[in-house]
């Protein structure tokens, strides 16, 4: 597996940070909230996915490059790698809320 370079990685998290939902001026409260983001990062989970299908499909056809294919299912795996942790840290979470006495 190849990782991102370290300005690749810093790009990708800007462009993550800049679609977060952002505070409301007036309002002072938050546009969307932590359910709008998560979902937000699982339809883009699945688009990153979808994408390296795309470049397989178009390697196999000829049209593609193999580097093309290489870097499409390296970001898709490191994309499920991300989603498994964030699900790993949740349920942690959640089960560390289910053990407080009430």
């Amino acid at each position: 597996m190849t990782a991102l370079p370290v300005g690749a990685a810093a790009a990708a998290a800007y462009r993550a940070a800049q679609a977060l939902p952002q505070i409301g001026q007036a309002a002072g409260q938050v546009v969307g909230g932590f359910g709008a983001a998560l979902g937000r990062a699982l339809e883009q989970a699945v688009d990153v996915g979808r994408s390296a299908d795309v470049a397989s499909t178009r390697a196999l056809a000829g049209e593609g490059s193999v580097t093309d294919v290489v870097l499409a299912v390296s970001r898709a795996e490191l994309t499920l790698q991300t989603a498994v942790a964030v699900r790993d840290r949740v349920v942690a979470a959640y089960q560390e809320i289910a053990r407080m006495p009430i």
